[in-house]
């Protein structure tokens, strides 16, 4: 299937309002924001896990990203609570599950299929520093290569953002809310603008706590050729 499969313009996906659609694994459901392909797809999704639900173990072909919006995900890793976001490279492998169940914002077959990084952060332990040059803003950040820039921002109530001149921008809220192109964007918005497509939000009357991702649009866009993906 594709869904907002056209990276050359402006897409927006209210996730909050949207149905679960169920995945192949019982109690695990999925919210669909962007997507190429079946179940082996470049994808953006958040994905909701019942409690003592589980994959199967699967091989992430094209990588795996993810940032844990409630309860705790689990593998054989370890424990991943709220706030832990998690880079699983092209060729790694694993069996989530949660045993209480969790939700989390996952994109699958994003990497450069070269990256061989692993990056886990737990973001609760990690304070939000001032933004250079932009009053108002905090910024924790995630992971920063040739490719792409994450980071979550802290928007204090009422900031004028303003993100020119990138490269793809994609954001996420996570907490509060912002206005854009006389847009309200809630917990569990995203937008998706194309490279040099302008960014102008306010931020709202409590503040504003976003996922973003940038420049990452700019080149040819991946998608898996042959994989066990599964999510």
């Amino acid at each position: 299937m594709d869904k907002n499969s056209d990276f050359k313009i402006r897409a927006v996906v209210h996730a909050a309002i949207e149905p679960w659609v169920p995945s192949p694994m019982p109690g695990v459901d999925r919210r669909m924001l962007d997507r190429i392909g079946d179940e082996v797809a470049r994808a953006t999704s958040i994905v909701r896990y019942a409690p003592g639900s589980a994959f199967s173990a699967h091989t992430h072909t094209g990588g795996e990203e993810y940032l844990v919006l409630s309860g705790v995900f689990q593998d054989e890793h370890g424990d991943f609570p709220v706030g832990s976001y998690v880079r699983n490279p092209p060729q790694s492998s694993h069996t989530p599950s949660a045993s209480e169940g969790a939700t989390i914002l996952v994109k699958l077959w994003q990497f450069d299929l070269d990256d061989r990084t692993a990056v886990t952060h737990y973001t609760t332990d990690m304070s939000p520093e001032p933004a250079a040059e932009r009053p108002g803003v905090s910024i924790i950040p995630l992971h920063k290569d040739a490719n792409e820039t994450v980071r979550i921002e802290v928007w204090a109530p009422g900031t004028e953002i303003r993100i020119q001149a990138h490269k793809g921008l994609e954001v996420f809220v996570l907490e509060g809310s912002f206005t854009e192109a006389d847009e309200l964007f809630e917990v569990d918005s995203w937008l998706r603008l194309p490279a040099d497509e302008g960014f102008a939000a306010t931020a709202g009357p409590v503040g504003t706590r976003v996922w973003i991702k940038s420049d990452h649009l700019a080149g040819p866009i991946t998608s898996p050729i042959t994989s066990t993906e599964k999510t």
